[in-house]
């Protein structure tokens, strides 16, 4: 049970710049930061958003690849 609400979290969390529940990588990309930092969050899709995006120099490098790529996706589509 605690593994899908972190799934549900982290496809809002991954990709809500692109409206989309994310993709299987980026899921795993974030899973371990969302439970190393975030865990108070979960189940709030939310919560964990906002904490996994305040901890931004604390994510691992897959994880921050995630974010900025989804920056990057609402920037263009502007």
């Amino acid at each position: 049970m605690l593994f899908a609400a972190v799934v549900v979290a982290l496809g809002s969390a991954a990709a809500s710049a692109q409206e989309n529940q994310g993709t299987a990588e980026q899921r795993a990309a974030c899973t371990p930061d969302a439970f190393r930092l975030c865990s108070a969050y979960i189940p709030d899709p939310a919560g964990v958003e906002a904490c996994l995006r305040q901890r931004k120099p604390a994510l691992s490098e897959a994880c921050k690849a995630v974010f900025e790529q989804a920056s990057t996706g609402s920037a263009r589509a502007r």
